[in-house]
């Protein structure tokens, strides 16, 4: 089983910053493809931002590419999402996601390990 834990999520001003964590454990490995999805009021999920496998190659949703960062910390098993220049926009439910499978998209069924949200609130 495998277990994803967020933490970070706040109030934020627009133009402000502000950094989520996801610690993992149980049966986890760098391997794993980790991401951050969000789902904005009223709104389906969506992908924010994920990073693959071993590799460690990035992806971000357009909305989001240039002001937000994913990192991971293998040795901690710990996702990180910078996001900068936050907007109104951002406001969300954000939710760290993993996968086995290196070729998932941004489709959220690829994604079978969710943590139970953040919520992060982008005022002004």
């Amino acid at each position: 089983q495998v277990q994803l834990v967020e933490s970070g999520g706040g109030l934020v001003q627009a133009g402000g910053s502000l950094t989520l964590s996801c610690a993992a454990s149980g049966r986890i490995f760098s391997s794993y493809t980790m991401g951050w999805f969000r789902r904005l009021p009223g709104k389906e999920r969506q992908m924010v931002a994920r990073i693959i496998g071993s590799a460690g190659g990035t992806d971000y949703a357009d909305s989001v590419r240039g002001r937000f960062t994913i990192s991971r910390d293998n040795a901690k098993n710990t996702v990180y999402l910078h996001m900068n220049s936050l907007k109104p926009e951002d406001t969300a439910v954000y939710y760290c996601v993993a996968t086995t499978d290196t070729w998932a998209g941004r489709n959220p069924i690829g994604y079978p390990y969710w943590g139970q949200g953040t919520q992060v609130t982008v005022s002004s």
